[in-house]
């Protein structure tokens, strides 16, 4: 396990600030959910740290080196990536999806070892999917998939698992299934995640963007407070302890007019928290 900082990192993409002035550490071993409206800058800011977008200014570091550093094959043995929307150019089986993550660890024209059939066998015993191993990959569920894509991004034994939305477009149960997943493997992870409920109740801490910048870090039920997911998701919000199990869980209702100070100012128009002050 590694650690993942993004230090003072902005990102221009044709001549517009998308992301500006972000600086997170995410702890080896530790789970950080991503969150914030869309067009925030969430999936901007990872694609900084998968070597797809360089950031205009700051610097992404895994351990104590840059990213941008580093050869790709480089990156690819420190860090794995699941990205929302992954096409494979032809007909694979599982197990070939799985046996993609060794290629950082390989070179060209290497054969197969034992160790690397192993890993793969591993990989499928972690997401619970080496009954699948010789079936075409597209006739999987969407959360049968994902699950495979997480067992490639595990063969490659890097140390940092970065997501960008991994529930999306799942069933109820295959999002909880590929949650329950990743809280199990232990490894530093950053994710973006769509939901709040998810956030709060599997992440170790939480970090909310909002207008490219990063407004709030620190642990869920501390930050996800009913004013902040108010003022930058406009819904409203109560946070309490699920009854089923025991963790806290954050409910969410439609977007309510905000009532007006005594003075008559709206209190929607107030400044975005500043993280610095959150915990």
């Amino acid at each position: 396990m590694t650690r993942l900082e993004f230090e003072g990192v902005s990102i221009d993409i044709a001549s517009t600030r998308i992301v500006s002035d972000v600086s997170l550490r995410i702890a080896p071993g530790e789970m950080v959910g991503l969150v914030g409206p869309n067009g925030s800058g969430k999936s901007t800011l990872l694609r900084s740290a998968y070597r797809v977008l360089r950031p205009t200014g700051g610097a992404v570091l895994i351990g104590d080196e840059s990213v941008w550093s580093m050869s790709a094959r480089k990156a690819a043995r420190r860090r794995a990536i699941v990205t929302q929307h992954t096409v494979l150019g032809a007909e694979f089986s599982v197990e070939e999806v799985v046996a993609m993550g060794r290629t950082p660890r390989k070179r060209m024209l290497d054969r197969d070892t034992d160790r690397d059939h192993q890993i793969v066998e591993q990989a499928l015993d972690d997401v619970r999917m080496r009954w699948a191993a010789q079936r075409s990959f597209t006739t999987l569920s969407g959360g049968e998939q994902q699950r495979v894509l997480i067992a490639r991004a595990l063969a490659q034994e890097a140390g940092l698992l970065i997501l960008d939305e991994p529930t999306n477009h799942l069933d109820v149960r295959a999002q909880f299934e590929v949650l329950d997943l990743l809280r199990h493997l232990g490894m530093t992870t950053l994710t973006a995640l769509h939901d709040l409920d998810h956030a709060v109740s599997y992440c170790d801490r939480v970090a909310v963007m909002a207008e490219g910048r990063l407004v709030a870090v620190g642990i869920p039920a501390d930050v996800l407070t009913p004013g902040l997911v108010h003022d930058v998701f406009g819904v409203r919000a109560v946070l309490d302890t699920h009854p089923i199990t025991g963790r806290p869980r954050i409910a969410i209702a439609s977007a309510a007019h905000r009532p007006t100070t005594a003075a008559g100012d709206d209190e929607s128009t107030a400044a975005l928290p500043d993280p610095g002050h959150t915990k």
